[in-house]
């Protein structure tokens, strides 16, 4: 029959998700420290044991066999330790039942405080030591608060946090919020077990595909490679252990029911699932899917690629910021260099103009051919002995006179002297410049004045001079009438 006692323990162990073994410890304990605040425990050397089934609890002193004790408290002689043990040999330690202790009130106290000590020590060892395992591994929870920069995680027996670096830009989390969560880390503090969770980590969409497809969390299809960015999409790149399977449809599942759970626990995110392949070439343009791929050239050596898309698939294929691209680069590991198809074809023709043109020759080089073709085609005038110079050297025919034109008759120049001053007799006025005469007045204005003038006059002449030939012409009109008349 139990009774109350246990009955106690075995509650406690339960609210706090402990074993017996670890509550009856932690009591034990406890009373070791209790009978020891008496002042003859305190000369004792102490164990308590309680029996798990019945729940009594006996106490003992352990003391040490030696030839002859000094401490009678700690240490007993070899000839009554046999008495208690026949075998007994010197250095061991006996265990002798003590019913000599009494603790008080002020020892309760201290066992109780002794109790939740070691019931919280061993409440986070037994946390620390369930969850270290299973770091890298999904765990559920419920958002117990969200702070600023973090959000406390609920997981049962523990609490988590999930730090802003670690969660998604698209979720916002609210309290009640249930959510499957990546154990980052698991961490021991003087606090306690300090579990770090991530929304935002790769291998979330791995945990998560291996939850809803059986073929991958059985070893029949591999996730090769996972490339995220947490919130927006994803590419998994995948490949089947076994001849016959379809790694890409397992993971989609039956009109994407798999597939679709995932999206659905990420939020919406979007998920490219492709086909992983050892060659390079073929791996880089399947993960630039959906785009079209008409050709991929690699750099082995530098671990780069380019590629080469249809002019309609080159925005499809680079993506929204680059995204595409940039998560088919983090996936296949290459750096990748996208061009259109007609891009790729001018830079194929530049390429081949340069190749076709002839080497660039140096202006030094022609001008040290040149003199000796020159020389070479030179003609060569034999010289025989005893011939003449004259016959030698060619007679050069006189060139045709050529008649000068007569020289110009040239004036000649008489070089500029000023003018003396003129001595003015004093009664005769001086004729001044027409610097002096215009000095006050606007020459320009005068002028323009005169010029008008000069044209008035002149238009007045020619209408006059036009008026006089009319006048003329019609006295000589009616002259010739009259003469016509008489005769």
């Amino acid at each position: 029959m139990k009774t109350d006692f246990i009955l106690a323990i075995t509650q406690l162990a339960a609210e706090r998700n402990l074993p017996k073994e670890v509550v009856f410890s932690a009591v034990e304990a406890a009373l070791v420290s209790a009978f020891k605040k008496d002042e003859l425990g305190a000369q004792h050397n102490i164990s308590v044991k309680i029996n798990p089934a019945s729940g009594d609890v006996k106490v003992y002193t352990l003391k040490t066999v030696v030839e002859k004790p000094t401490d009678k408290y700690r240490e007993i002689s070899l000839a009554e330790a046999k008495k208690i043990k026949k075998d007994v040999q010197l250095g061991e330690t006996l265990s002798l039942e003590s019913t000599a202790f009494h603790p008080g009130r002020i020892a309760a106290q201290t066992a109780k405080q002794v109790v939740l000590q070691r019931l919280r020590e061993a409440e986070r060892e037994f946390i620390f030591g369930e969850y270290a395992n299973r770091e890298g591994d999904i765990v559920s929870g419920v958002v117990q608060r969200a702070e600023p920069k973090q959000v406390i995680v609920d997981l049962g027996k523990a609490e988590g946090v999930l730090p802003s670096s670690e969660q998604m830009r698209t979720e916002r989390y609210r309290v009640g919020q249930r959510l499957k969560l990546y154990l980052l880390e698991v961490n021991k503090t003087s606090k306690g077990p300090r579990l770090i969770l991530s929304r935002s980590h790769p291998n979330l969409v791995r945990r998560l595909f291996e939850m809803e497809v059986p073929e991958i969390y059985n070893g029949i299809v591999e996730i090769k490679a996972v490339a995220r960015e947490a919130g927006y999409r994803s590419k998994v790149a995948v490949a089947a252990q076994q001849e016959g399977i379809d790694p890409v449809g397992s993971c989609v599942g039956l009109r994407g029911v798999r597939i679709q759970n995932v999206v659905n626990e990420l939020g919406g995110e979007r998920i490219d699932v492709i086909q992983w392949h050892a060659h390079p070439k073929v791996f880089i343009a399947n993960a630039l899917s959906p785009a079209q791929v008409m050709s991929v050239d690699i750099n082995e050596a530098e671990k780069s690629a380019v590629v080469v898309v249809p002019d309609g698939q080159l925005s499809l294929a680079i993506g929204k910021e680059g995204q595409n691209a940039r998560l088919a680069a983090k996936l296949t590991g290459w750096k990748i260099d996208i061009k259109s198809a007609s891009a790729a074809e001018a830079e194929r023709k530049v390429l081949a103009k340069e190749e076709k043109a002839p080497a660039p020759i140096l202006a030094e080089e022609p001008a040290k051919l040149e003199e000796p073709v020159a020389r070479v085609k030179e003609p060569v005038t034999p010289v025989v002995e005893g011939a003449a110079v004259s016959d030698v050297i060619p007679q050069v025919e006189e060139a045709p006179e050529v008649e000068l034109p007569e020289e110009e008759e040239v004036e000649e120049l008489v070089p500029y002297q000023p003018p003396s001053e003129v001595e003015v007799p004093a009664g005769k006025k001086q004729i001044r410049f027409a610097e002096d005469i215009f000095a006050d007045r606007d020459l320009r204005g005068e002028g323009r004045k005169k010029d008008k003038k000069k044209k008035a006059i002149k238009e007045d002449k020619l209408e006059e001079g036009k008026v006089r030939k009319g006048r003329k012409q019609r006295i000589e009109l009616r002259d010739e009438y009259e003469e016509e008349l008489e005769v």
